[in-house]
Parts: structure tokens; sequence; C-alpha cells
């Protein structure tokens, strides 16, 4: 049986980042993912100021500017008129910028910067069957090509997804609701004149936002009315077009989604010797961005917490509900700007108010706080 300081069950960006992080500060590790291979569904794309500070301190940035394309600002639109303009160059260096970069790359980089540290953390399809808390150790059984494998460890983090195994395991209970909003996304070749800047139009027939991507490419997001089981593209570029004038139908189309929109929070992010970390301790809206970053933050912080209990284990208990703690309050502000955001996109956002209202911001200096508001600057314990 191996023994293990710590086993991390999921491998997407947040396990991996963490593993990295364990890795180079020491610890023997071991990441549970039941993938046989990276996902090339683009999924999550902006990488924030917050995450590439991060990303610094641990070596592993530069891939990254390598690949990403930055964002240095966003265009505002009502219907189809410019409102304003929110300029991310006023925010704290190296990092005035959001980097565009898809998922499936994001996990690349990091599975690769996983494996120079050492090729035996990573273990691909393996899936979790059982986990177990016995005298003071965490027993884990998963399969692996219909052979069975054991893991013992010091502790098992959770980075394993909404319906995670870990979370589960602990009949932690995952607390919140469903929003009303529906959405559809396409990834097409980029035929507008914004080059590296962002668009969203508040219309009033809902949201619009619109993110270059690497490689020409360039992501549309659109309100729906109702939720689409099947993405359809001539839906998608119809309300494109009617909503911002831009036709995407000459235009490749790389990726097609529909999603709906869930606020879920986990009722602690440890118990026992089993902490939870990104979307297994919380899910919120994408629309912003922030899920993905909001995971690094519980890495980098669950790390911090890890290295204290190694020097200090009579604080284990302590440590560790300090840790759900806090990482639940910044859940719960990064929850609140995703709604923020949502509210805006709406079709009864469309009113004289709101838009007057966003009118005067975007043309105050009040706008740098919108720009630190979505670059996730200030967030509890994290730099303004």
């Amino acid at each position: 049986m191996n023994k293990m300081d710590i086993t991390i069950v999921g491998g997407g960006p947040v396990g991996l980042y963490l593993a990295i992080r364990f890795v180079q500060n020491g610890f023997s590790c071991r990441v549970l993912e039941k993938r046989t291979e990276i996902d090339q569904h683009s999924k999550s794309l902006g990488i924030h100021p917050v995450s590439l500070d991060l990303f610094d301190q641990s070596g592993i940035t530069q891939p990254f500017l390598r690949y990403g394309l930055k964002i240095e600002s966003g265009l505002a639109f009502l219907d189809y008129k410019l409102a304003g303009e929110v300029s991310f160059r006023s925010c704290p260096p190296p990092h005035a910028y959001i980097l565009a970069i898809p998922q499936w790359k994001t996990e690349e980089i990091l599975e690769n910067k996983l494996r120079d540290l050492d090729r035996t953390v990573l273990i691909r399809g393996a899936e979790v069957q059982d986990i177990q808390e016995i005298n003071n150790r965490v027993e884990i059984s998963y399969t692996q090509e219909d052979e069975k494998h054991h893991l013992s460890s010091d502790y098992v983090i959770g980075c394993d997804g909404k319906h995670s195994v870990v979370r589960n395991s602990c009949n932690i209970p995952f607390e919140g609701n469903s929003y009303p909003d529906t959405y559809m996304m396409g990834d097409f070749e980029d035929n507008t004149e914004f080059g590296n800047q962002a668009a969203v139009y508040l219309h009033k027939k809902g949201l619009v936002e619109s993110f270059p991507l690497p490689s020409g490419q360039r992501r549309w997001v659109v309100k729906t009315d109702h939720y689409f089981e099947t993405p359809n593209v001539k839906k998608l570029t119809e309300e494109v077009f009617i909503r911002t004038g831009y036709h995407l139908g000459s235009c490749e189309n790389n990726m097609l989604s529909s999603f709906g929109v869930q606020h879920l929070m986990a009722k602690t992010f440890a118990y026992g010797r089993m902490v939870l970390a990104g979307d297994a301790a919380h899910i919120v809206s994408p629309i912003g961005g922030q899920g993905m970053n909001l995971g690094w933050l519980d890495a980098e912080a669950c790390l911090e917490t890890f290295l204290r209990i190694r020097y200090s284990p009579e604080r284990q208990k302590s440590e560790l509900q300090k840790y759900s703690n806090q990482q639940r309050r910044i859940a719960q502000q990064v929850a609140k700007r995703a709604n923020m955001n949502m509210v805006l996109g709406r079709k009864e956002s469309a009113n004289i108010w709101i838009r007057n209202g966003l009118k005067v911001v975007l043309n105050s200096p009040l706008k740098h706080l919108l720009a630190r508001l979505f670059t996730m600057r200030g967030l509890g314990r994290w730099p303004v």
C-alpha cells in the first residue's frame, strides 16, 4: 500500500496546480484523475491577475504568457451604442490584464510542469471507489484499467468538481439553488475590429459577452430565454446579429455549448482529514469567469494551511477550520460579484435608471473600481 502525505482527488486546473505547490514544498503527493486525457473543450478561458500573481510565486507564469492573449480593457455597449470602456491598465502591476487561454491549454501547461517536477504524481484513469478515515489516516481505494489499487494518506483533498466523491464520502451538504438564467456560447473565427479587447452588450433582449482568444478566435456568450438541451449554432449567430450587428454565419465555429447557472456551497470545506477546494467546495455563476480562479485561491490557501500544520501538528483542527471559514467567506464574495454580473445582463436590467447609472460609472473615476472588481481584486485576504 502506497503511503503519501497528501492525495488529491481530481486532476483539473485546481488539482494540478495544488499538486505542483505541494511537490514544490516537499510533500509527497498523488493526484487521482478519472479522465485518461485532457478534455479538449475550451471551457473556462480567463486567468485573472490574482491567479497570475500566484503563478509568479510558483514560477509557472511564462508558458501561460507565451500562449495566452492579454485582455487589457473591455468595451460596454447599451444596445448598439458604446457607453464606455473599462481599462485594467490601472490595476496593480505586473499583471494589469486578464489572460485569455482555453482551459485545455491551461491543464496541459500545468500537467507538463507537474510531470517535470515528478512524473509519478499524476495517475490518470483512476476512479475512486471508496474513501475512509481510519486511525488518523485516510484510506482510498480506486480502480485503474480494471485493477484495484489502494493509497494511504495523512490527508485527502477533493478537487473533483460539482459531484465530488470526497465531499459525498463525508456527507457534507452542498447547499444553494439554481438561477433562472440560461446561456449559449460558442468560439468562432474573429471577424470584429475589437482586437484584444473584450466587449459586453447590455441589450434589451439580454446580455451578450464577447472575449478574444488566442489564434484569431473569439468567444460569444448570449443570454437565452430558456435552456437549449442541444446548442444551436443558427440560433446563437442570429441572436449575436440581432443584439450586436455582427454576423457570424460565415465564421468557422470551433465550440458550442449551453449552460445554466447555480450557486452551491459546501456546508464546510474541511471534515476530519478531508478538505475541499474548487468546484467541489463551491459553484458560482460562470458569468465573469471567476470560478476557476477562485479554485486556485483555495489551493494556495490550502497549501499555506498544510505548511502550518506540518510545523505545528497540534493545530490541525483549528487550522483546517480557519481554512474553511476563510475560503467560504471569499467564495461568498465571489458569488455576490457573479450575481451582480448576471443581474446586469437580464432583460429587466434594460430600464432607464440602470442604464443611466452605468453611463455615470463608466465615465467617472468609479470605473477603476469596476476594473478591480472584474479582475477579482480585494477578496478577503488577497491583495487589492
